[in-house]
Parts: structure tokens; sequence; C-alpha cells
């Protein structure tokens, strides 16, 4: 619609009054400066920093150049294999620990070092993140994890280590059961797919920690003692639990967990998945859906090593049973077809008897006729003489 005559200036005034704000805002963010990105790293956003760094094996250490104002920091498939003291904090460019490490990262809040070939994690690698929240170290072949690995995280909320400590045996476990006892804030611990035959002590005693994810390992079944630990003074919830995927032994060591799961489902979100690897006659059986009764040990065993054969007992006697019973049958069927058969049977016994008379009688026949002189062959002519019969006159 035209304007009005006599109005020319209306709208003037009024655009200058709402394009100036934003011209300042636009201003003030481009005379803002902006830190460059790392050499091979991609960053996303701001002021909430998104970096990923993919470098391959070319990059071995944490790059140096990180902006400050990052918030998430992401590194995969680079070979960094040892993570050295303070390395993501200010200090040497060979990562050597300096004396007072500064804080080079102050807003990092999350760090995942996924697939990064870390074999070692030295004492203090994390000094300088005083925000971070998230740390990620999952699918890294760890060897060597120092007592003192995490004591520079205070604000650490959720640590994983999936598919991480496979090959540390069991010392890698006495180092990491020392580097959690500082993380008093831990709410999240992922231990998945790591082969272990027993949770770490230190991480069933984290006050604040809410879910303990121990799928797809080796725990055969928790002992009374890791069952006390997971409960919580003053009727606090103790943590969740996942136990998907592990060989469990349901022999009568594994009472008192079936009891504990019954009491407290909801503590295993994953219960139903819980089978038996052991015994054989439990393979495959879902642990809830069995009764205490089933769960028995060998005479005089206690630890549940030997309830393989107690546990398997009344399957095994009634296989046995239907076993006999089939037996029994098959023979009383032979019996009764010989009885329905006797005069058959007595027939062909007597037509064999006399089969084989005749046979023997023609042998010893045969054996006078052979041992008779008189049919003992005549003697042969010498060699050279001639043959004269009577009328030959000769």
């Amino acid at each position: 619609m035209a304007p009005r005559a006599g109005q020319p200036g209306l709208r003037g005034p009024l655009l200058q009054g709402q394009l100036l704000p934003g011209l300042l805002l636009a201003a003030a963010a481009l005379s803002r400066p902006v830190a460059p990105c790392p050499f091979q790293c991609y960053c996303f956003g701001s002021p909430r920093l998104l970096l990923r760094c993919a470098s391959g094996a070319e990059l071995r250490q944490p790059p140096r150049d990180v902006p400050p104002d990052a918030r998430n920091l992401t590194i995969v498939g680079a070979n960094l294999t040892v993570l050295r003291a303070a390395a993501f904090a200010d200090g040497d460019a060979d990562g050597e620990e300096a004396a007072t490490p500064g804080v080079r990262l102050p807003f990092l809040t999350a760090l995942r070092l996924t697939h990064n070939n870390i074999e070692v994690v030295e004492d203090g690698a994390f000094d300088g993140l005083p925000s971070l929240a998230a740390l990620d170290l999952s699918h890294n072949p760890l060897r060597a994890l120092g007592g003192g690995a995490f004591r520079g995280l205070p604000a650490l909320r959720s640590l994983q280590l999936n598919h991480a400590l496979a090959r540390g045996g069991p010392a890698l476990l006495d180092e990491l059961d020392a580097a959690l006892a500082p993380l008093a804030e831990l709410r999240l611990l992922g231990l998945a797919g790591n082969a272990l035959s027993r949770l770490p002590p230190a991480a069933l005693r984290l006050p604040r920690l809410e879910q303990l994810d121990a799928h797809l390992n080796a725990l055969a079944g928790l002992g009374p003692d890791e069952l006390r630990a997971l409960e919580r003074d003053g009727g606090l919830p103790g943590p969740r639990l996942l136990l998907a995927d592990n060989p469990l032994r349901c022999g009568c060591a594994a009472r008192p967990l079936l009891a504990w799961l019954r009491n407290a489902t909801e503590r295993v979100p994953d219960a139903r998945r819980l089978r038996c690897a052991a015994p054989r006659a439990l393979i495959d059986r879902p642990l809830l859906d069995l009764d205490e009764a089933r769960l028995r040990c060998a005479d005089g065993d206690l630890d549940g090593r030997g309830e393989e054969t107690d546990a398997a007992g009344p399957e095994l006697e009634a296989s046995y049973v239907f076993f006999g019973l089939v037996l029994a049958l098959i023979g009383l069927i032979f019996l009764m077809v010989l009885y329905l058969n006797r005069r058959g049977i007595q027939r062909w016994m007597r037509n064999l008897r006399e089969a084989c008379r005749d046979q023997m009688e023609g042998y010893h026949y045969r054996y006078e006729q052979d041992a008779d002189p008189r049919r003992a062959p005549a003697p042969a002519a010498p060699a050279g003489s001639r043959a004269t019969s009577p009328g030959s006159g000769l």
C-alpha cells in the first residue's frame, strides 16, 4: 500500500530503530577474535565449540592449538599410544609434566578419545581440565593405567572404558581400582566388553554412582560381598547394574544373586536377559525362571565348582529312566515275537539240525571212500617203456 501523502518520513525512523540493535550485535560478533581451528580438525559452532579430529596415524599427541573456548573435543583414529601427564594442559610440547600445569581448556566438558591405540595413561594425564564431565576411552588397547590417571577431574560424571581393558590382565584391573577411587562425583561407569571376571571394588564403593555397565564380560556371578557393596546407607538408591551377556554359573553360589535380583529387579534393567552358561543341564535357561532348589552344589563343595553333577542329576536320572523303559519295551516285544512263533522256530531248528546231520554224513561217507585201499590209483608206467597190449604178441 502506498504511503499516505503528508507522511513521507514515518518508515525511516521505524526501520532504523529495528535494524540498529541487529547491526550492533553483528558488529560485536565480527569484532570478537576467533581462535583458529587446529590442523586436520573440524570446528563446529560457537560459543559451545565442538572439535572433531580424525588425523589417522600422524597424530601422536593431543593437538596443542585447541581453542580455549572449546566445549567438546573428539579425537578418533589417531595413534596417541601414551597419554603423558598434563597432556591437555599448558606445558612442554614434548609432553613432559610441568611444575604447575596451566589450565588451557577451562570450558572443556566432553572428551572422546576412542579408537586411538592408547596403551598407557600416566598419572595426571587429564590435569588442567577442571570442567570435564564426560570422558570416553573406549576401544583402546590399554595395558597400563596410572593410579592417579583421573586425579585432576573433580567434575567428572561419566567415564566410558568399554572394550579397553581386556589386554591388560589382572594387573590392569588392580590399577583401575586405584584410579577410580578419587572420582567421588562419578555417575556413569562403562566397563562393557572387557572380559572381567570380577567387578572393581572401588567401582562398587563410588558414593554417587547411578549406573554401572558390566555387560559382555566374563562374570560367573556376584558374591554376597559385591551385592552388599551395591547397597547404600541411609536408604539411598543404589546404582543400576547391566549384566547381560555374561557366562553366569547357575550353581549354589548363584543363590544370593537370584534372591537379590527378585528383590531389586528394577536395579537390573536387563535382568530378563541373564542366562545360565553352566551347568550343562541349565545352559541358556533364564536365571529368573529358576528355583533356588535347582541351584545346588555337589556334596562337600560349597563354592559352586561342583554343582554341575548335582544340578544336572534330576534331568539325567529322568533320561536314564526313560531310556531303560524303552529298552524294556523292546525286550518285551522281542520275547512276545519268540513266544508266538515258537512252533515255527522249533520246526526251523529241527530242519537245521537235520540239514547239518545230512551234511556231516556226506562228509563221513566221502572220507571213508577216500580211505579205502582198493580205490588207490594204479602206479604210473616208467618213462621210456612201451605200452604193450595182450594181443600184440610181443
